[in-house]
């Protein structure tokens, strides 16, 4: 019998520069030969609808953390993937302590609170959702700014209050500051998805919308029934209300200051649910307490979660705060998840950053991957069924000896404790 000729091992790259070594982050292991992976939800505590999503290709715990600090060994050490809201912050240095870890999916649009350049260079993959919640942001600010125009949220507390309203000249002084939207100008500061939204139904209401946002080329306006001014300064010098619905970054940082405000139309308003670093709260707070800014409304915060108490905005007239909150609804939330979970799984199942659909790093990898760097070459093949369950091994006495259980469908707390033991 001829003896059958045994396949030869297949070699992988090797990397000998030092730098490369740092840049490059080793595959995500997944098939029968090696266990789940780690995912973790960083700041958060359910993993309900994230859960049936992965169960079947990795393991998920929950750490309900504010900072790194408070992140558990066993997920600094062994995370391939991490999920985060809002709340916890990774610099270069909090993304120095992950020694695994290959992709971070914001939960959420926004990605101000990671360094995702410092993320690319060494070789961790940024991600967002930037599809959900268009129509809860866009109604929500609708909803600010008709409270700004009509005052129903002042007046409905007046009532709450047991003040008596009274007659002509009572209901005069105690609606006092309310307008007419038709006719009035609504200037937005970014058209992206939530802009246009935000536009379409400000129509309805009988504004004149305008719109900058300077990384559009021309003709959007004319599609929308819009007009497009090409300067900050003439959008603010033209606008009734100014509502901004653009992304945070180094260029923008305090957009609404000192200096653009005194170009705004006094007595106009002002919204913002994007970000809260692209106002500049104590020129907002004088503002409002001079009058120049008539009212204002804010869901995003300089520093979350907002109190009145503190800050530069205490004991300001005229100014609506919502916790971050516009994004909010059963449906949206529920989709955002999901979609969140999708992309860790498409993480761990394909190639990084090539099955990736919102990647939002990729220019700043320095380094070619081998072989998709997630296990998608030779030897690294995804086994869907069977061995990777969270609820049953049919090969209980193979390689790995014991079932991958993740205690059924309940995600592992590894936040970290005050002794070493892992919850």
């Amino acid at each position: 019998m001829d003896k059958k000729k045994l396949p030869q091992p297949i070699k992988r790259p090797r990397f000998d520069n030092p730098t490369t070594m740092m840049a490059v982050r080793g595959p995500i292991p997944n098939g029968p030969m090696h266990p789940r992976p780690l995912v973790a939800l960083l700041d958060g505590r359910d993993c309900s609808v994230e859960m049936p999503i992965l169960k079947d290709v990795a393991t998920v715990a929950f750490c309900d953390a504010q900072s790194t600090t408070e992140i558990h060994e066993k997920v600094l050490n062994e995370a391939v993937g991490a999920l985060m809201w809002h709340s916890i912050t990774l610099s270069k240095e909090d993304l120095e302590k992950f020694k695994s870890l290959r992709v971070i999916v914001r939960i959420g649009s926004g990605h101000d609170n990671v360094d995702v350049k410092a993320a690319g260079e060494l070789g961790i993959a940024v991600c967002n959702v930037p599809g959900y919640g268009v129509e809860e942001v866009a109604d929500s600010t609708l909803c600010l700014i008709l409270n700004l125009y009509r005052r129903t949220y002042w007046l409905a507390n007046l009532v709450k209050e047991d003040k008596k309203i009274t007659g002509p000249e009572g209901l005069r002084e105690a609606a006092q500051g309310s307008a007419r939207i038709r006719g009035d100008t609504l200037g937005i500061v970014g058209l992206g998805r939530i802009g246009t939204a935000v536009a379409l139904r400000a129509k309805v209401f009988g504004f004149n919308v305008i719109f900058y946002d300077p990384y559009l080329s021309d003709g959007i306006e004319k599609s929308l029934g819009i007009t497009r001014v090409y300067t900050l300064q003439d959008l603010l010098f033209q606008s009734d209300c100014v509502t901004l619905h653009c992304n945070l970054n180094e260029h923008n940082h305090h957009l609404i200051n000192d200096y653009t405000i005194k170009q705004m139309r006094p007595g106009a308003f002002l919204v913002n649910t994007a970000r809260g670093g692209l106002v500049d709260e104590h020129a907002l707070g004088t503002a409002l307490k001079d009058g120049r800014i008539r009212a204002a409304a804010l869901d995003v915060h300089e520093k979350e979660p907002f109190t009145y108490q503190s800050g530069p905005l205490k004991e300001c007239p005229n100014l609506i705060c919502t916790p971050h909150s516009a994004f909010f609804s059963d449906q949206s939330v529920t989709e955002l998840r999901e979609m969140a979970a999708g992309e860790i799984r498409r993480a761990i199942v394909g190639r990084i950053p090539d099955s990736l659909r919102n990647c939002v790093n990729k220019e700043y990898f320095t380094s070619a991957y081998p072989d998709g760097m997630n296990g998608s070459g030779p030897g690294y093949g995804y086994n869907p069924v069977g061995v990777h369950s969270t609820t049953m091994d049919p090969h209980p006495g193979g390689p790995h000896g014991t079932p991958h259980s993740t205690l059924g469908d309940t995600p592992n707390h590894l936040a970290k404790p005050e002794s070493s033991e892992v919850h």
